[in-house]
């Protein structure tokens, strides 16, 4: 009797290291398999091994599909250049590396009547995805209202009163269901269950797969047991049953990152760089991008053989793990210019101008967050960071993707490498970064941010000059402006100083400091308008020019002058080498 009711529980309730059906597929056939012409497709942030093989098997095909990705990735480019796509509906389409900037296939595209793109910004858009994974038809936000997107939108986005009495205004999301989604994970077992990890760039979750109606076609870096789910289940984003197949794709987010904070048995990868440069490269000609896309996805049949064409050595040099110190080794590889040897030039007077200003905006404020924009505006926060603590003064600073509370490490100004990841206290997502850290009440959070063009009232475009060029698109820009104050850093030109921005990509409201090249523009009292408070040294005004007029003239309105106005002191030798030792090469300060 003993033996049967052992048998019993053992047969009846034993957990098999392995369990469901096994989905595992290679990539070529879940592709061939899963991706039909005509869909709405979502990519997420990481999927380069799946959308790859979508170039691969629609190359020439004109399948029209819609991509539905929060940022249009290197390959995404490559699907317009293709012809791949009919619509792209996103929050930022351009090139990141070293700076970000208009994406030339994009422009071209936009410019020929190829493509048709529909604006989001960050936040706004993984709502859309949460209300179609919650099959609730809409989701409310604070974002979008007072922008171009909220008229271009009309059909998926309404403003109403909130029905609960505060008399406030919430914009209202139309929720957003792909048929499809590629999502790369960091491990998944036979079955499906899968840790896809964070998205480093955008936050975006696994809203996209969870919104999609047909389900997800995953790759991962090594599949694991049952039981290995099992005890990383607090890590587990995308159940198995939302799973139509798994792939096994080492590398398969290549050129792009893996964060791996610590999930052992998975080997972070640092972004190729120099692998992204070439293609933004090839892109300026259409030849040469044909032939760039022939030799990296069309001749390589399987990601296999794409790993085999990167090369050993290269693969090797990108997977160093993301150690603490990782960054003392990448800064002896490049020279910090001594002080004495190179001349300060405008734009690193503007960003350290600028790291000035915020940091005495936080201090009598007594702001707690800094969220800080791509480019210029990261290293001004970054230094302002810095400059706080040598004040022992708490202040956090937060990227727009979730990662808070991080230690900007030297010799990498992108927005945040791998080393500069592995200081973060908390690694969360879009959602609590723009809706909670930015956008609730007294979030006692300074957003800084760059842009294309900026007007009198602060209102920014970083989207495009209607039906005749585009930019590169909001972005999270339109999500940071719900915090409490906005500080705004870009190069100062008649042509970027308008009258009226051509499409506003961020309301102006919480716009009340922009730090220029030239000089410091301020709302303030009661004026809505932004003027002259402060003047930089410009190596471009004549000495025996005035300096005042110079700046006018560099100013697309009538621009009115502070009686108060002062005289900006160039930056000292301290202030020189930390901006230096953030950006030994000169992507941004140059």
């Amino acid at each position: 009797m003993e033996n049967r009711v052992e048998t019993f529980l053992e047969g009846t309730f034993k957990l098999r290291r392995n369990e469901g059906c096994d989905k595992v597929r290679s990539l070529e056939e879940a592709i061939r398999c899963h991706v039909e012409p005509g869909m709405k497709l979502h990519i997420r942030e990481g999927a380069g091994a799946a959308a790859r093989e979508v170039l691969r098997q629609f190359w020439g095909r004109a399948p029209g599909f819609t991509l539905i990705t929060s940022v249009l990735p290197l390959y995404g480019i490559g699907m317009i250049h293709g012809g791949l796509l009919k619509k792209v509906i996103t929050t930022l389409c351009a090139e990141g590396h070293p700076a970000l900037r208009p994406a030339r296939v994009v422009q071209r595209a936009y410019a020929e009547g190829k493509i048709e793109i529909e604006n989001w910004s960050l936040y706004s858009f993984v709502q859309r995805l949460m209300g179609g994974a919650f099959g609730v038809g809409f989701m409310p936000t604070k974002s979008i209202m007072g922008s171009s997107m909220a008229e271009e939108n009309g059909d998926s986005f309404r403003v109403i009163e909130d029905p609960f009495g505060s008399r406030k205004k919430l914009g209202l999301v139309k929720a957003l269901n792909p048929d499809l989604s590629l999502a790369h994970g960091w491990v998944a077992d036979r079955y499906g269950n899968t840790i896809i990890g964070p998205a480093k760039s955008t936050g975006e979750g696994a809203w996209g797969p969870k919104a999609s109606l047909k389900g997800v076609v995953v790759t991962v870096e090594r599949l694991v047991s049952t039981d290995f789910i099992r005890r990383h289940s607090f890590l587990v984003d995308i159940p198995g049953s939302m799973v139509l197949s798994v792939s096994v794709c080492p590398m398969g987010a290549h050129p792009g990152c893996l964060v791996n904070p610590g999930l052992k048995g998975v080997e972070a990868y640092k972004e190729d760089y120099p692998f992204q440069e070439e293609e933004q490269t090839a892109s300026r000609d259409r030849t040469r991008l044909d032939s760039w896309i022939k030799q990296w996805i069309l001749d390589c049949p399987s990601h296999d053989d794409f790993l085999k064409k990167l090369g050993t050595r290269k693969r090797a040099s990108l997977k160093e793990p993301a150690k603490k110190n990782l960054w003392k080794g990448d800064l002896k590889k490049v020279s910090v210019s001594p002080v004495v040897n190179e001349r300060v030039n405008p734009k690193e007077q503007m960003i350290l101008a600028a790291a000035r200003k915020i940091r005495e905006k936080v201090l009598e404020f007594g702001y707690k967050t800094i969220l800080v924009g791509a480019g210029i505006a990261t290293l001004a926060g970054w230094i302002a960071y810095y400059q706080l603590k040598e004040r022992a003064y708490d202040v956090h600073l937060l990227l727009g993707s979730g990662f808070w509370g991080y230690a900007p490490r030297p010799g990498n100004p992108a927005i945040l490498s791998l080393p500069t990841a592995a200081t973060c206290k908390m690694m969360t997502d879009v959602v609590d970064a723009y809706g909670v850290l930015v956008g609730r009440d007294n979030s006692q959070c300074l957003a800084v941010l760059g842009g294309g063009e900026i007007d009198r009232q602060g209102n920014i475009n970083s989207t495009k000059i209607p039906g005749r060029l585009y930019l590169s698109g909001a972005g999270g820009g339109n999500d940071a402006v719900n915090a409490v104050e906005v500080v705004v850093v870009m190069n100062q030109a008649t042509n970027r100083f308008v009258e009226k921005v051509a499409y506003i990509s961020c309301p102006g409201d919480r716009v009340k400091t922009v730090v220029s090249d030239f000089g410091i523009f301020e709302k303030t009292g009661d004026d809505s308008d932004l003027i002259l408070t402060g003047c930089l040294t410009n190596p471009e005004i004549p000495a025996q020019d005035d300096p005042i007029q110079a700046i006018k003239n560099k100013c697309g309105w009538a621009l009115k002058v502070s009686p108060f106005l002062e005289v900006i002191p160039g930056p000292d030798q301290e202030e020189l080498m930390v901006l230096r030792t953030f950006d030994p090469k000169g992507y941004f300060r140059v």
